[in-house]
């Protein structure tokens, strides 16, 4: 899992039928020690109700496919958790 933050929405009306129905956000994805960017923006499908300006937990890669419907939707990034908080221990 990595966190990111939501930075807006983009809509698609032409796009794979199995995409129907998805809000797709774009999340910029960030550090998890200091919150600073990492890296271009991505979109991500998100089926919990993310909003702009939210830190998120997505996922990548295959693991992506499960939390919208199975391994035949065509993402490669999922919303999968909104953060409420964290706290993080210095060594």
């Amino acid at each position: 899992m990595k966190a990111g933050i939501v930075i807006g929405n983009i809509w698609a009306t032409r796009k794979d039928e199995k995409l129907e129905g998805l809000k797709l956000m774009i999340v910029q994805p960030l550090n998890i020690i200091d919150n600073s960017p990492i890296g271009p923006p991505i979109i991500a499908a998100d089926n919990i109700g993310a909003g702009v300006n939210e830190k998120v937990i997505y996922v990548g890669g295959s693991s992506a496919r499960m939390p919208v419907g199975g391994s035949n939707i065509p993402v490669d990034a999922t919303i999968v958790g909104i953060v409420d908080g964290q706290d993080i221990i210095s060594l």
